[in-house]
């Protein structure tokens, strides 16, 4: 019996785990709950475990049984949920008022936990599998706090491997790509300082919202005309705030907001003094002033050349050559991008086969697909399995 085919068997409980987690989601740094679940059952089935890196973290040490070997891969899956009120009605409906597992991070948690039961009870490999339960990736930079707190150097693995549902992939499906998979994630603030007065009379002021309009306006042939066409990059500005309810009166500030992503190093920084030139330019021009801040978000998902290739053949042995596709890069982001920067590896996307019309990532009516559940879990095993196989050892 294959792999796939005995952890199908089992899926009604990796569900049950999957439906418990998205009843109860807890966002950033707050994964106590979560954590204190994961860790329990990892220690009921004999998995050595470690916590407390970036607070919530838990790591699953699963050793093989067959000789000394001190190689090691690292597989890693996401806890957290969303600040989002659950309007799915499903049964298993988040129980905390306006939060909820609208990404999938639940069924991420219950594949490793279904791969972790599996390879605990074989252990056919010969080396150590890390199994890394990571908090905050949805904004909180838990991976990069997990870097940062020396997690390499406690647990040295050869190369690592993320992997996230996908529900715009039929399903059970595989997709990936060498190079960028994700982009990067910087946001920007502009506030625009003028002089406020009486809108009959604007000659005596120094328009604001003239001006940040001018600024939005100039900020969208950035991409169009300073980005290569062969390149990718948006530039999006997703709040403008001035003015209040009296609509005789030209206010003093505006503030702006949004986004940038790009796929390349080079371009997060051409991009990010581009917008700093042009908000300045066409402020001078209005007589306005101007403060800007950037903050650099994630930096891109990079899938390495060997390791991707490696992850395309796994994903094809438990699906087939046919159901495993060319992934096309997605300016969303993802944290998974800061393991990669220290070590090789490969992020894949897992088909939850949901139709145009279907929620979407982030909606407050998106629910994971259990069906995909031991497809995931199969391959973690199968490539935790052939990484460490005896020949390589």
């Amino acid at each position: 019996m294959s792999v796939l085919a005995k952890l199908k068997d089992q899926n009604a409980e990796f569900s049950q785990w999957r439906q418990h987690i998205h009843q109860h989601p807890e966002t950033a740094f707050e994964e106590h709950k979560t954590s204190d679940y994961v860790a329990n059952l990892l220690t009921s089935w004999g998995i050595e475990i470690h916590r407390g890196m970036a607070k919530t973290a838990v790591v699953g040490v699963i050793k093989g049984k067959a000789g000394n070997s001190n190689r090691a891969v690292g597989l890693r899956a996401d806890l957290d949920a969303l600040n989002i009120l659950e309007e799915t009605n499903a049964k298993h409906s988040s129980k905390i008022e306006g939060k909820m597992h609208a990404c999938g991070h639940d069924g991420h948690t219950a594949m490793l936990l279904a791969a972790a039961k599996h390879l605990a009870e074989t252990r056919d490999f010969d080396g150590t599998v890390y199994a890394i339960f990571q908090p905050a990736e949805e904004g909180g930079g838990g991976g990069n706090v997990m870097v940062q707190e020396g997690f390499f150097d406690k647990f040295p693995c050869e190369a690592v491997f993320g992997m996230h549902n996908w529900p715009y992939l039929p399903e059970g499906t595989f997709s990936i790509c060498e190079g960028p998979m994700t982009a990067s994630t910087d946001t920007f603030q502009v506030k625009v300082i003028g002089k406020g007065g009486h809108a009959a009379f604007p000659h005596t002021t120094v328009d604001v919202i003239v001006c940040a309009s001018q600024i939005v306006s100039a900020l969208q042939h950035v991409v169009s005309r300073t980005v290569d066409p062969a390149d990718a990059a948006v530039i999006s500005v997703c709040k403008f705030h001035a003015g209040t309810d009296s609509l005789n009166v030209l206010p003093e500030t505006v503030e702006l907001g949004g986004t940038v992503r790009t796929f390349k190093p080079q371009m997060r920084k051409k991009l990010e003094e581009q917008l700093r030139h042009i908000v300045k330019s066409v402020a001078d021009a209005f007589g306005t002033q101007v403060e800007v801040k950037w903050k650099s978000g994630y930096p891109s998902v990079v899938n390495s050349s060997k390791e991707t290739q490696f992850a395309r053949e796994i994903a094809a042995e438990i699906v087939g050559k046919d159901k495993v596709t060319q992934f096309t890069p997605t300016m969303g982001g993802e944290d998974f991008a800061y393991f990669l920067q220290a070590r090789p590896g490969a992020y894949i996307a897992l088909g939850a086969g949901k139709d145009d019309k279907a929620p979407g990532l982030h909606s407050p009516h998106y629910d994971f697909n259990d069906n995909v559940l031991p497809t995931g879990a199969a391959y973690w095993v199968r490539l935790a399995e052939t990484w460490l196989k005896k020949a390589n050892a």
